[in-house]
């Protein structure tokens, strides 16, 4: 069976060079072509193609793109704002989409690609590469081998530094972004949802804008994105999840920590540190795992690994024909959770979520 598939990339600011490099490293997976509007991003692509030995065709728009080169694949990369009308465009030409989080800004137009997305004949996949960072997917099997007990209690930290600086500044405003708790944390609302298979009913949330960007203008405006929250979720099963986000706090040791408990005991897992520590409450003594990570896939961009390891699972979905392990549902999923973790933030009300039903509003 020919395993080779060629891939384009819309989109080839950092993450899109992120995906670059891992495209480099999955064995039959080759990088034809690259769209981006920006010449500065082109041409940073272009040196970076060169220093990987890549061979690809450079597009200012994707209508050339695809007049010019048919890949097998193609990987969304764009700005937030632009996912909805970019993934839309590309299913028109029956490839294989790797669309990056957040799935889209708006609740309106998450709901509405995820409907085509269920009738769409080719793999469409949603990039959430938190999954995927190994010391994170061990954690996530232990939790779900029952290793704690049924777990009562998620709790994920992320503690980190600002929001980085993009062409044209898109993400300091809420408008491009879908706001913070939906661009930088749909990755651990979707951590909640896989690592407990289920479903969040109600969530509650205090944030704000507090010490970042506030002596920033942008023709004028200043950026109105939270810089830190609290979300507390409560889900169907009876387990409440937190999400303690601060993002002025690039000192920290550890940038990400996750805990389940359960009446058994509580597996932590920590990052950058790469260990997964079991501490059971018979007092029988804390056990640490070190989980590696190969260096080249560590090397090859800011998210330990993870995006090599989404991009391997990808190709090999696209070339057996195998159902995404992160769906379009997956996607639509943790843009609610965000957006209804914003609208709390905004109105001081938690808000109910009913998935059953598509309903999201006070409670």
């Amino acid at each position: 069976m020919n395993t080779k598939r060629k891939y384009a990339i819309i989109g080839c600011g950092m993450m899109g060079r992120e995906h670059m490099q891992n495209i480099a490293l999955v064995d039959d997976a080759e990088l034809v072509a690259i769209v981006d509007p920006d010449a500065g991003s082109r041409d940073e692509a272009k040196a970076l193609g060169e220093t990987l030995g890549q061979d690809f065709a450079l597009f200012d728009n994707a209508d050339t793109l695809f007049a010019d080169a048919i890949p097998d694949a193609v990987v969304i990369a764009s700005p937030n704002f632009t996912h909805f009308e970019v993934a839309k465009h590309a299913m028109t030409y029956d490839v294989a989409i790797l669309l990056e989080k957040p799935f889209c800004t708006e609740m309106d137009d998450a709901a509405a690609l995820e409907q085509l997305a269920r009738d769409y004949p080719h793999t469409f996949w949603v990039g959430m590469e938190y999954r995927y960072m190994p010391p994170i997917t061990r954690f996530i099997e232990r939790v779900q081998s029952g290793e704690t007990g049924p777990a009562k209690m998620l709790y994920i930290r992320e503690h980190r530094f600002p929001f980085l600086e993009k062409v044209g500044d898109w993400n300091r405003f809420n408008r491009n972004t879908g706001g913070t708790l939906v661009e930088k944390c749909c990755h651990f609302f979707d951590l909640m949802r896989h690592t407990l298979q289920d479903e969040p009913i109600r969530i509650f949330a205090s944030g704000g804008q507090d010490v970042n960007h506030l002596d920033e203008s942008y023709d004028g405006e200043v950026p109105d994105i939270l810089d830190n929250a609290y979300v507390i979720a409560d889900f169907a099963k009876g387990t409440r999840a937190v999400l303690d986000l601060c993002m002025f706090a690039e000192g920290a040791e550890q940038q990400e920590e996750i805990y389940a408990l359960g009446p058994v005991g509580r597996l932590d897992v920590a990052i950058p540190a790469a260990t997964v520590t079991w501490s059971p409450r018979d007092k029988s003594g804390v056990a640490i795992e070190n989980v590696a990570t190969p260096s080249d896939a560590l090397a090859a961009g800011d998210h330990h690994g993870a995006t090599y390891f989404q991009l391997r699972d990808f190709h090999a979905a696209l070339v057996n024909g195998a159902a995404p392990k992160v769906s379009a549902v997956d996607g639509l999923r943790a843009v609610q959770m965000g957006s209804a973790a914003q609208q709390s933030i905004m109105t001081g009300l938690p808000v109910q979520l009913d998935f059953k039903s598509g309903g999201v509003g006070n409670g």
